[in-house]
């Protein structure tokens, strides 16, 4: 875990020692210019693979590239090079990014191309450290399941179309990653939290969507089916009310678990979804009239009242 410090104002107000705050700077890193350096080399090699791409804008070109810079970035990680750890985070990052953006280009239809992203995604991840690249390997695989997302002139989408096994899936992903947090070094911690985090977000997604359409167990039923014509069907197997009733009682535990074992981020995960599941079911059933959004304006400050205070009396705890 890293935290930053001020430590001149800890010693003006007494905080620290002044040998303390010794001990703590000598602790942090020094190597500015083999930093800087890093960076520079960074920033060159990722203007010359942009610019190589614009020049022949084609998906293997990304793809070749990506490769590049990711075995580069191995190569650099692998042998431990310590002054140049920070070029190899870097290459390993653009280039699990290029490579990753070259192959959806070229066949983002396959399910073998998402699998492919998602190992090279999850590898960088490990090798580089990098959250970001964890949580872009859990959402590769949520592609897997026909998860997309898209965006037209002043609009987003996002759509699952496989609910129940969205919510099925990253459930087991988001518990088997929270044990591991547990059992990990730190930076390694870190990485599983990232991927326990990222799939309590496409749960409530698959949540929100299931009560709303509810489920139809495409895929399911397409494996079944004898005639791939009944695999058109989109009637509902698992309604959106049973849907609607399920994500309730997980965020009501989920809730609970948090406040008790502390976890504040999940507090707020828990309200901001809270928040969507109770809007989205309002205006379903009670539709946007003057008198709903009003009361419903009301009980959802109600409950920001109760989060923010419950956030001080966490900060408060803390600073005791």
């Amino acid at each position: 875990m890293k935290i930053t410090l001020d430590i001149s104002r800890l010693v003006e107000e007494g905080k620290l020692t002044s040998e303390e705050a010794d001990k703590l700077t000598k602790l942090a890193a020094h190597d500015t210019a083999s930093l800087g350096i890093n960076i520079l080399v960074g920033f060159a090699v990722v203007a010359i693979a942009a610019g190589a791409v614009a020049l022949a804008p084609a998906p293997l070109t990304a793809i070749g590239f990506g490769l590049a810079l990711f075995a580069a970035g191995f190569a650099i990680a692998f042998n431990r090079v310590q002054h140049w750890m920070l070029l190899g985070q870097i290459f390993l990052v653009i280039g699990a990014l290029m490579f990753g953006g070259g192959a959806i280009a070229y066949r983002a239809d396959l399910l073998a191309t998402m699998l492919i992203i998602t190992g090279v995604f999850g590898l960088a991840a490990i090798i580089a450290r990098s959250s970001l690249l964890m949580a872009l390997a859990v959402l590769a695989a949520s592609a897997c399941l026909g998860a997309r997302t898209g965006y037209s002139h002043a609009s987003y989408s996002l759509a699952i179309y496989e609910p129940t096994l969205t919510v099925v899936v990253f459930s087991m992903v988001a518990l088997i990653a929270y044990q591991a947090s547990q059992r990990l070094p730190a930076e390694y911690a870190r990485l599983a939290i990232t991927a326990a985090r990222t799939s309590l977000l496409l749960i409530n997604f698959g949540f929100w969507i299931g009560s709303l359409w509810g489920d139809p167990l495409m895929l399911m039923r397409s494996l079944a089916a004898e005639d791939i014509s009944s695999t058109l069907m989109t009637k509902p197997v698992i309604p959106s009310l049973v849907f609607s009733v399920l994500w309730a009682v997980a965020l009501l535990g989920a809730g609970f678990w948090a406040v008790r074992a502390n976890r504040r981020w999940l507090v707020n995960l828990v309200a901001v979804f809270s928040g969507i599941h109770f809007y989205t079911q309002w205006f379903e059933k009670l539709g946007a009239t003057p008198f709903s959004v009003l009361l419903g304006g009301l009980v959802m400050l109600a409950s920001a009242i109760a989060l923010w205070m419950f956030n001080r009396r966490i900060a408060d705890r803390d600073r005791a």
